[in-house]
């Protein structure tokens, strides 16, 4: 089905007479009439049925017979004229004397379009289908989700009449369309894996509509999820021959073939544009390179801004960006496919401003007037007269003038057209924001693609292709730079007994890399240290120091917490060195190298300031960081006496007004954070390293930054271990276990705790110890060892107590009303979660308050007490999505889809299944196998039988993988279904 091709919603002519913009009326949902804030009442169900039959006309006059014949069709009462009559004269003392008019033996409403919220929605998917048929899939999305969130509910909901319920059917047809349009383009864009919860939810919803079945085909099979994708196909099949007795679409039949065939077109992204066709014409530009690559959108951006020099406006552009990334190579490429706009000629000049001795403006004038025509004699001396009479020359004439890696823009403007029909394209190391009239152009790394492509072309198709992982190595090792590409792929072909492997083995060295990055007179060291030779002893200081930090980027806060200095003077020196390209500003505030330039600035560092300067730049980075997660961690957790344990710094930290601001800080800052605490492992900082991944255990549960939350603190066990610390082993054991808890290892996890509450004790470190209870208390309860269980936590709550730490207690307090639904206490269960839920709520607690209602709501599920289940999962969900807690997100929608099962409601079931699928859960893949077995029980309860055996076989592999006993709850599920088969 094409989804452009619905019915058409009228469309809203402009109004013919006075119009009140106070007024809104609603009709995509109950019909509503607001004026300002307020909301009127709209009358009767016939005078609603005459409000909708007057709104959806168009701004036309309905006569009365059309009015009478919408309101009661075939069969109107005896006095229906009197009635239209009493309707109208209400809705016009409701509404105003010149909203509701009387003319030609009828009624018109004289409203604007942006009146009406069917207009509004109109216009919005007008606007959306126009951006998604230009590409721009993100701004199609954005309005037709505006346009969908107009909607509440059933259209024209108990309006009666004929016309009404005509245009009702309409209506939610049209929003069924939008709908599919919304989710074909996230599967455009990606989103497959959030599309298949919504999918599911739609398609049992209208269980008959192929193209929902379709997508959800698609967003299965792009989700890795095949077995299930096919499964949607057989259940699909079945229900249209015993409902309808057809089979499915053509469109439908061709998926599933595709998708047997794990056709790889099903996944493909849109292609990107050709690069526009290529012209040469001879000039004084530089030869273009024959194995130009890629940079396909900055060729059509540049080539359209030197098209509208035909017009009449002098065009300008300036490109900059770091050296070595190819500015002059694209300039020269877009210049040649420029000059059939400027058929009189081409001037070029390298002005040298990266060297000692930068090209002179007066001079070059003289070069440029020589090339124009102008003879020696008539050549002026100052530079004014020779850039007056440059100026003259060019009047009247199509010239493009390339002005190579310029200065500054001093240097550049006596050298620019003054003339419309001319252009300028310069390219700088310098972003010249005080050029005036520019179009400035930032030039950033090549894309792996694209720097791919560039290595073949140069070393040859067939040796790439023969080692196509380690050539991948190679680009990423030249941080897909241009220049560093091009010097590795001329040494790689120039010694043909050499592979691809030898060459990324000799650039995985980092402290090498830049000394391997060199061929004849092409040099990556060369290129930065041109740029480094012009830095102000600050700047130089500052470059060199940041370069230490191992995160992606780094923030100005904590730039200024390294070099020791008043924010405002920091931005004022990062500034500076992204005006010169070796810092690149990543976003407002956050600044970060290229990787090249980071080990050039470390490579400067070694050689210019003190081992004991470089230690105190990483050391003042981990104590900023330190003392600002700490206070995070005091803002999420009230009460918890881990920030009194943490080692001192020397650092305030950051201070903060509100729990968001904070959190916004801690999850922003992840990834430097964990780089920070690997970085300072292996040192002196141990300690305070070790601490920081304690402070920042949230990171552990987030989901997006587990895997290297895990990685990092492994690192810091063994580097506890070597040095012998053992209060720093224990705690750093402590971070492991809960890894291994996130994860589902449970063995492993109860062996970290046991051996953390041991090395805990030996040193007198108390929290460590009555964490290391809570978490074997958790173990056990999920290994079905509840009596043991239960003594950890008992254990655990005593000693928080004597600690003072009343989170600790408020959670083992938590956990025990979860081994107390599972021994069948359940009135005590609920009991105990309602204790903690009133430690946390007295303290202000809120993150940890989630999983104390997380506990309530799974024991109220038990006592099939499912409303209010449903209110604390519910509730549960929403603090774990405002704390970022996306794994505990995913294992709260595990937990409301058991509470809609066990209430029969297998539809709300399958909808939270999926969205557990799509987010992930804490207890990795056992937990992954349950929400498999509690989604195949609900598409079973709706009649999906082919897919639920697809779900409970995916459960019975992971449960069989981990060992779970739930695997025989799988089993008999499926043992019927074998039967039958």
């Amino acid at each position: 089905m094409d989804r452009d091709s619905g019915p058409r919603v009228p469309n809203q002519r402009a109004p013919l007479g006075s119009e009140n913009a106070e007024l809104y009326f609603s009709v995509l949902g109950p019909v509503r009439v607001r004026r300002g804030g307020q909301t009127l009442p709209p009358g009767s169900p016939q005078q609603r049925a005459l409000l909708v039959a007057l709104l959806l006309r168009d701004g036309r006059t309905a006569t009365a017979h059309e009015l009478i014949d919408a309101i009661w069709g075939e069969e109107p009462p005896s006095q229906a004229l009197a009635a239209v009559r009493t309707y109208a004269s209400r809705l016009r003392k409701a509404l105003d004397p010149d909203t509701l008019v009387s003319e030609s033996g009828g009624y018109a409403l004289r409203i604007g379009r942006e009146a009406l919220d069917l207009a509004v929605a109109q216009e919005l998917a007008a606007e959306a289908y126009k951006a998604n048929a230009a590409g721009d899939r993100t701004q199609a999305r954005a309005l037709l989700n505006k346009v969908l969130n107009l909607w509440d509910g059933e259209p024209l909901a108990n309006v009666p009449g004929p016309y009404a319920e005509n245009q009702r059917t309409r209506l939610v047809e049209w929003g069924l369309q939008l709908l599919e349009t919304r989710l074909d383009i996230d599967l455009e864009v990606g989103r497959h894996a959030e599309a298949v919860s919504e999918l599911t939810a739609l398609t049992a919803s209208h269980p008959l509509r192929e193209r929902l079945r379709e997508l959800l085909m698609l967003a299965l099979y792009r989700s890795g999820r095949q077995a299930e994708a096919l499964a949607v196909y057989a259940d699909t099949r079945r229900l249209l021959a015993e409902e309808l007795g057809v089979d499915p679409r053509p469109e439908l039949s061709s998926l599933q073939q595709r998708i047997l065939r794990a056709d790889a077109e099903l996944a493909r992204s849109p292609q990107e544009p050709a690069p526009a066709p290529q012209t040469t014409r001879p000039a004084q530009l530089p030869a273009t390179v024959p194995d130009f690559t890629g940079r396909t959108s900055f060729v059509q951006e540049l080539g359209g801004q030197l098209a509208t020099a035909e017009g009449s406006v002098m065009a300008v552009s300036a490109l900059a960006g770091i050296g070595g990334v190819g500015k002059t190579t694209l300039a020269v490429h877009v210049a040649h496919q420029a000059r059939k706009h400027f058929p009189d000629g081409q001037l070029y000049v390298d002005l040298q401003g990266t060297g000692n001795r930068s090209a002179e403006p007066e001079t070059v004038l003289g070069a440029f007037l020589r090339a124009l025509g102008t003879p020696d004699s008539a050549i002026p001396d100052t530079l004014d007269e020779r850039a007056a009479l440059y100026r003259s020359a060019l009047d009247g004439r199509r010239i493009l003038v390339l002005l190579d890696n310029a200065r500054d823009a001093a240097q550049v403007r006596p050298l620019l057209p003054g003339t419309a029909g001319c252009a300028a394209l310069i390219t700088s190391r310098v972003r010249m924001v005080d050029l005036a009239g520019a179009h400035l152009v930032d030039l950033d790394v090549m894309s792996p693609e694209e720097a791919l492509q560039l290595f073949t072309r140069i070393v040859g198709a067939e040796r790439v292709g023969a080692e196509r992982d380690a050539a991948l190595d190679v680009v990423a090792a030249c941080g897909f730079l241009p220049l560093a590409i091009r010097i590795a792929a001329s040494r790689l072909a120039a010694r043909r007994t050499w592979t691809v492997s030898v060459l990324a083995a000799k650039l995985a060295d980092g402290r090498r890399r830049l000394d391997e990055l060199q061929a004849g007179d092409l040099a990556v060291k060369a290129t930065f240290e041109l740029g480094y030779g012009q830095l102000e002893p600050a700047q130089a200081r500052a470059f060199r120091l940041l370069g230490l930090a191992d995160g992606p980027d780094i923030s100005l806060a904590a730039a200024a917490a390294v070099l020791e200095l008043p924010p405002h003077e920091t931005e004022d020196l990062l500034e500076a060195l992204v005006d010169t390209s070796l810092l690149e500003s990543a976003a407002p505030g956050r600044y970060r190298y290229h990787d090249l330039v980071r080990l050039y600035a470390r490579a400067c560092a070694e050689r210019d300031e003190s081992a004991a300067a470089r230690e105190a730049a990483v050391s003042h980075l981990l104590d900023f960081y330190l003392a600002t997660a700490a206070r995070v961690f005091a803002m999420e957790r009230p009460g918890d006496r881990l920030v009194v344990h943490l080692e001192p710094t020397g650092d305030a930290g950051l201070e903060f007004a509100h729990l968001d601001d904070a959190q916004d800080w801690l999850y922003a800052e992840a990834h430097c954070l964990l780089a920070c605490a690997r970085q300072a492992s292996p040192g002196p900082q141990l300690r305070r390293a070790v601490d920081l991944l304690w402070a920042v255990q949230n990171l552990a549960e987030s989901g997006a930054n587990s895997k290297v939350y895990e990685s990092v603190a492994c690192g810091a066990v063994e580097a506890a271990r070597a040095a012998g610390d053992t209060r720093t082993e224990g705690r750093a054991r402590t971070s492991m276990t809960n890894v291994h808890l996130v994860a589902g290892r449970y063995d492993e996890a109860d062996e970290e705790a046991a051996q953390a509450a041991v090395l805990a004790r030996s040193v007198n470190d108390p929290a460590p110890v009555y964490w290391s209870d809570n978490d074997r208390g958790i173990i056990a309860f999920i290994q079905g060892r509840n009596q043991e269980a239960e003594e950890h936590l008992r254990r655990a709550m005593e000693g928080s107590r004597l600690d003072g730490n009343l989170p600790g207690e408020a959670s083992a307090l938590s956990n025990l009303s979860r081994i107390h639904v599972a021994t069948g206490r359940i009135t005590q269960a609920i009991s105990l979660a309602e204790q903690g839920i009133a430690i946390y709520d007295r303290i202000g607690h809120t993150l940890r308050l989630a999983n104390a209602r997380y506990a309530l709501g799974v024991a109220l599920t038990q006592a099939g007490r499912h409303t209010d289940a449903l209110e604390q999962l519910s509730e549960a969900l929403s603090l774990f999505e405002s704390n970022r807690q996306r794994l505990w997100e995913g294992t709260a929608h595990f937990r409301i889809a058991q509470a809609h099962l066990s209430a029969r409601r297998p539809a709300r079931a399958a909808q939270h299944a999926e969205q557990a699928l799509a987010m992930g859960c804490i207890g990795g893949d056992r937990t992954r196998g349950k929400v498999l077995t509690t989604l195949g029980l609900a598409l079973d309860a709706l009649g999906q039988a082919d897919r639920a055996r697809a779900c409970w076989r995916d459960a019975l592999f992971l449960h069989e993988q981990t060992g779970a006993a739930e695997a025989e709850e799988v089993r008999a599920l499926l043992e019927p279904l074998s039967g039958a088969a």
